[in-house]
């Protein structure tokens, strides 16, 4: 099973590693069996699976229940929880139960915490508590109305400084990696040289130590104009929109179910239709 430590000497031995969100048990179980060696509940669930415009609605109950399912799926890979909006915000001790159910409940190995500032101690009390922790800087979507909109940061000198000086700090807390996401790609390698824990980009550029997707980008489940940051693997859009409109002509047209779908209602039925039936629509 891939660890924090793994994660750490994947860093030190320059091996570049995927990291994948993941929100239910099937797609976890996949991604597990395909050898992607973290798996992040990602609160971005409240958009791609929940239909909300922002990751802000998600609540640590959402969450909770996500990460269960993944942890049911997913063997060998380092799984994270994300700590959504308000679970970690009132107090350190609020941050540091949440934080405690991840783990304790949702069977995580680790939680991610966006932002710097008072995020740091936070960091360094919940590693200290034995809680791994996943920062993430630059363009925290869980500060989306306070950046204006999902935009890029660090363009500035200023911006770019205080984004170092975060992550060096978070680092110094314990944090065991971090994120960098939405920052020009010279900021992002120069925060990776910097740092001696590794870097987790998304819209980062080539120079962080990992790259870490949204599954439903990847897969091509999201529809219309990708962000520039995105390569889609798959058309799955298209692919489930096809199959969808296959299935409903064969109904329409009576050609499903066939007789190789059927029951047989004697004893002397062969073996495939004496199968249980193991679940249904609902």
């Amino acid at each position: 099973m891939t660890t924090v430590l793994d994660v750490q000497r994947f860093k030190d031995d320059g091996r570049r590693f995927a990291v994948l969100t993941a929100y239910d048990f099937l797609t976890a179980k996949i991604l597990d069996e395909a050898g992607i060696p973290v798996l992040l509940v990602g609160d971005s669930l409240g958009m791609v699976v929940l239909g909300h415009p922002t990751t802000l609605p998600v609540t640590l109950d959402d969450m909770l229940h996500h990460a269960k399912a993944v942890a049911r799926g997913a063997r060998q890979a380092l799984l994270v929880g994300d700590m959504p909006f308000m679970s970690y915000h009132a107090s350190v001790e609020q941050a540091i139960t949440s934080a405690g159910r991840f783990v304790q409940e949702a069977g995580m190995h680790a939680v991610k915490l966006e932002g710097g500032g008072r995020v740091i101690e936070i960091t360094r009390r919940l590693t200290e508590l034995g809680i791994p922790v996943m920062s993430h800087v630059g363009l925290t979507p869980q500060f989306v109305h306070q950046m204006g909109g999902f935009k890029v940061q660090g363009k500035t000198d200023a911006q770019a400084a205080q984004i170092l000086a975060d992550a060096k700090a978070l680092e110094q807390a314990g944090a065991f990696s971090i994120v960098l996401e939405g920052v020009p790609s010279q900021l992002a390698a120069r925060v990776t040289k910097a740092l001696h824990i590794p870097t987790i980009g998304i819209g980062a550029g080539p120079g962080t130590d990992a790259q870490v997707l949204v599954l439903h980008d990847m897969l091509g489940l999201t529809t219309g104009k990708a962000p520039k940051f995105v390569k889609r693997y798959a058309n799955l859009a298209e692919e489930i929109s096809r199959a969808a409109t296959s299935y409903s002509d064969d109904v329409r047209k009576g050609t499903f179910p066939g007789p190789e779908h059927e029951y047989s209602a004697n004893g002397s039925a062969p073996a495939k239709d004496r199968e249980e039936v193991k679940y249904g629509p609902g």
